[in-house]
């Protein structure tokens, strides 16, 4: 009986490749997984995203991400691409690449069909587990919806849903609130027949 063998790669070999890559992958307990492009509302909600907070992060000590920085989770074992990453204070990089951050204080995923039971589930556990999380935000592409977590000081997690188009979510973790309307302006979502 023959078995392909599977390839271990260790995280710096795997910065090593990805930092040459024409496409982004992640990496997960030393297997290095490619990432798909996203649709119109995702890339509508995520451009939107990041408008608000960098509009709101002028003069202060607060920054903001795209999908192309990238974040460790060194408990877990995981390098990934979130949609939006913010940080308030000093960024930590892992190297002088400053291309994979370690302190975030906000993390965004914007939910697809494909991602939605991982970035709630298990994504999130290893999200928990950077100290310098607050908040994770996760929006819905294809209906007007977002929950919030927010670390609470006891290390439990509260959870803020909203819904409706006059909603606004307060961003404690870096002094921010982001407009649902503004977040779904010009998504056109699919007919709820």
């Amino acid at each position: 009986m023959s078995s392909q063998p599977n390839t271990y790669l260790t995280p710096e070999q795997y910065l090593d490749i990805e930092r040459k890559a024409d496409y982004k992958s992640e990496y997960y307990e030393g297997g290095m997984f490619a990432m798909s492009g996203a649709k119109e509302a995702h890339n509508l909600v995520a451009v939107h995203l990041l408008r608000q907070l960098d509009t709101k992060f002028m003069g202060r000590p607060c920054r903001v991400y795209g999908s192309d920085m990238r974040v460790r989770i060194k408990t877990a074992g995981l390098y990934t691409y979130p949609d939006a990453v913010a940080v308030c204070g000093e960024p930590v990089f892992l190297d002088d690449q400053r291309d994979t951050l370690l302190n975030p204080s906000l993390l965004v995923e914007i939910l697809s069909p494909s991602t939605e039971a991982y970035d709630r589930g298990r994504k999130f556990e290893h999200y928990k587990t950077l100290e310098s999380l607050r908040e994770y935000l996760l929006i819905a592409q294809d209906r007007i919806h977002a929950d919030l977590y927010t670390r609470q000081a006891d290390g439990r997690w509260l959870l803020t849903s909203a819904d409706r188009l006059e909603d606004r979510l307060t961003l404690e973790s870096v002094g921010a609130e982001v407009s649902l309307a503004d977040l779904y302006e010009k998504v056109e979502f699919p007919d709820s027949r």
